[in-house]
């Protein structure tokens, strides 16, 4: 009895080791496909891959570009840039193809590139404090439109702009920075008394500042020209700081 006990006892060993085995095998099997499958899901798109420049893009489509960019980065779904060393050939030898030129302030908080979600060649960016317009901020429009053919120039304002809060509350500065403020005093003065909130004040002559740039940028006969032959469109724009959600002239 004990001869014939042994052979079973040995089968039903083998047995449940080949069921261990088994689950095993499939579990591990199911945790690798599981990885794949993140893997695959986590790979974004880049903003090459997404977006096929061409030299004769439209004003309205640029907008348009401008504002599915930054509903990414206000969704924090913003696409993986393409700094591959073929992309920094491409545009070393191809030129640069940018599709807006974007006037705005230089705060820190406010990067064109990356509050419109855009790429490498893709944007034209001309900043100073409280996106002012002088000579050499005009030539460099003039620049962008004329030999980087960028079909749309977007003035980019923003709240709780330090320039606009320095030009509201007067004060002494260096004559340098007195000069950028001298160019937005007029829209304070087109402002001030209409509200006793400070606040409203600050964003009041934000949006006028915004307006007064357009009409300085406008008022270039290299611009008029290409308004007028229906190349370029001028356009602004708000950025607000919290949400990161710009707004553009005809959504306010």
């Amino acid at each position: 009895v004990q001869t014939c006990a042994l052979p079973i006892y040995l089968s039903k060993k083998l047995t449940s080791v080949a069921l261990t085995l088994l689950v095993s095998t499939t579990l591990f099997a199911g945790c690798s496909n599981v990885k794949t499958e993140n893997k695959t899901t986590n790979t974004k798109e880049t903003k090459a891959s997404v977006y096929k420049r061409t030299e004769n893009v439209s004003s309205v489509d640029a907008k348009k570009l401008l504002e599915e960019g930054n509903t990414r980065f206000v969704e924090n779904k913003a696409l993986d840039d393409d700094i591959s060393k073929d992309k920094l050939k491409d545009l070393a030898i191809n030129g640069q193809k940018p599709f807006a030129v974007i006037v705005s302030c230089s705060d820190s908080r406010v990067p064109p590139q990356n509050i419109f979600d855009q790429g490498l060649g893709d944007l034209f960016e001309i900043r100073n404090a409280g996106n002012v317009i002088d000579d050499i901020t005009l030539g460099s429009i003039e620049y962008g439109v004329e030999h980087a053919n960028a079909p749309l120039i977007v003035v980019l304002g923003h709240e709780n702009c330090g320039a606009i809060k320095a030009a509201v509350d007067g004060g002494k500065s260096s004559n340098n920075i007195s000069a950028i403020l001298d160019k937005i005093k007029p829209s304070f003065d087109k402002v001030k008394g209409s509200t006793t909130n400070k606040n409203e004040i600050y964003e009041k002559c934000a949006d006028e500042n915004i307006k007064n740039t357009i009409s300085a940028i406008k008022s270039s006969p290299e611009i008029k020209k290409l308004e007028k032959e229906k190349k370029v469109t001028v356009i602004g724009a708000k950025y607000h700081i919290e949400t990161g959600k710009v707004t553009f002239d005809d959504q306010k």
